[in-house]
């Protein structure tokens, strides 16, 4: 046995002679001058020194023994964008008055303002503001196209002047004619003409659309 051991001595003795010598580092046996190559056995394991313990241990020999890197810290989660206030939306308002005129006639009655008032003058206090209000007049049949056309005029004025007498600002507010050429209810010709007349009273009608910016509520 202790001649083994002398044998090994020389041995590594000789290996030193030709790599320069060896030198224990951080417990284990590694070649001068590289300084960085660790001595292994035949079956790949790294020579250790004897005094080297597991805390000397490095990662290329003794990976299980070396500690694991902290694992790095979950990201944060992103912050979610402020949200951004929906505009509000525009208000629209529309009426059909169909019972505001009688036969070739441009003037309102009381129960007519009556009816304006209801129905377009009430509604007006829900709007912040106003864009537009577009009146638009219409007739029956009875009667020529150029007459038809003038008549459906002269209502959608008529019921501007009435929006405007009850304070609807007059440049917001736009008119139109469309004669007899949109009915909306088709009656026979009949030897009665004032049930000719009644058949076609929703023909002699005014549309109106209101649009603004509603209040907050």
């Amino acid at each position: 046995m202790k001649t083994i051991r002398v044998l090994m001595a020389l041995s590594l003795a000789l290996a030193g002679a030709s790599v320069a010598h060896a030198q224990s580092k951080q417990g284990y046996w590694i070649s001068v001058p590289s300084g960085d190559m660790v001595w292994r056995s035949s079956t790949g394991l790294c020579w250790r020194a004897g005094y080297w313990t597991p805390a000397m241990a490095i990662a290329e020999c003794d990976p299980d023994l070396t500690p694991k890197p902290a694992a790095a810290p979950a990201p944060a989660p992103a912050a979610k964008p402020a949200a951004i206030p929906e505009a509000p939306k525009p208000a629209v308002l529309r009426v059909t008055l169909a019972t505001l005129f009688d036969s070739n006639r441009t003037t309102l009655s009381p129960a007519a303002k009556e009816q304006l008032d209801k129905e377009v003058v009430a509604k007006l206090t829900q709007f912040a503001s106003i864009q537009f209000i577009n009146i638009n007049g219409h007739t029956d049949r009875l009667g020529s196209p150029q007459f038809n056309q003038k008549l459906s005029e002269r209502r959608a004025e008529t019921v501007k002047a009435y929006l405007v007498s009850r304070g609807a600002d007059p440049a917001k507010i736009e008119t139109y004619g469309f004669g007899k050429t949109q009915p909306v209810k088709s009656c026979p010709d009949q030897k009665d003409r004032k049930a000719l007349i009644a058949c076609l009273a929703p023909n002699r009608r005014v549309e109106i659309e209101v649009q603004g910016m509603p209040r907050a509520k």
